[in-house]
């Protein structure tokens, strides 16, 4: 199975590995690979930046993901979001929590 992976600006340490099964006859005419997220999660993401394309069949392991769940989700939806781990997740709220606070009093 060969993947594009993507990362967000917005979130950080999140990737987004879209499914590419018919890779490389896929590529003939442009297309909109991240239309198969949810458009109300896909809205919520931001920009969009391509990290790579990878082949899961010659790729042993994955750094952060299992790549049995990864594949099963490619297969199922069309997508697989790796999130943060769970440190990088509690500092990003910690910080949106006081940018909010700090911007009451502006």
């Amino acid at each position: 199975m060969h993947c594009d992976i993507y990362k967000f600006p917005k979130h950080d340490d999140m990737y987004i590995y879209i499914a590419r099964p018919d890779y490389p006859d896929d590529t003939d005419e442009i297309k909109d690979w991240l239309g198969v997220l949810p458009k109300d999660f896909r809205a919520g993401l931001g920009r969009s930046k391509f990290v790579m394309h990878l082949d899961l069949g010659s790729t042993a392991t994955l750094a952060r993901v299992d790549k049995a769940e990864v594949l099963e989700k490619l297969n199922s939806q069309g997508y697989f979001v790796q999130l943060p781990p769970q440190d990088v997740m509690r500092r990003q709220a910690e910080l949106r929590a006081l940018e909010s606070q700090d911007s009451i009093y502006d």
